[in-house]
């Protein structure tokens, strides 16, 4: 009988969720600890963190432009509303000049 393989690999990728607890861990007791408790090197956590921070600047500037588009679409249609308005008087005064 052949021994049995292990069922997980030994070098996965860690879960998002795995990283942002660590990430609280090392925030609480420092980057040296957590890193030598969850028996990682601590310039994994840094880098993690690094990713964190970028991503949060990206989402955030996702928001600014999305609440800005928003914006500009009702002025948009605000302002053809306003056009629409301005053909009507227009044609109709132009039909008293005749």
């Amino acid at each position: 009988m052949k021994p049995s393989k292990p069922t997980t690999k030994p070098y996965t990728r860690r879960s998002a969720s795995y990283k942002e607890e660590a990430l609280k861990l090392a925030d609480r007791i420092g980057y040296a600890k957590a890193a030598h408790q969850l028996g990682l090197h601590e310039s994994q956590l840094y880098g993690w963190r690094a990713k964190q921070t970028q991503q949060q600047t990206v989402n955030s500037r996702e928001q600014e432009q999305a609440a800005e588009i928003a914006k500009l679409k009702r002025e948009l249609l605000i302002a053809q509303e306003e056009v629409a308005i301005l053909k009507k008087a227009s044609a109709y005064f132009a039909r008293q000049l005749k």
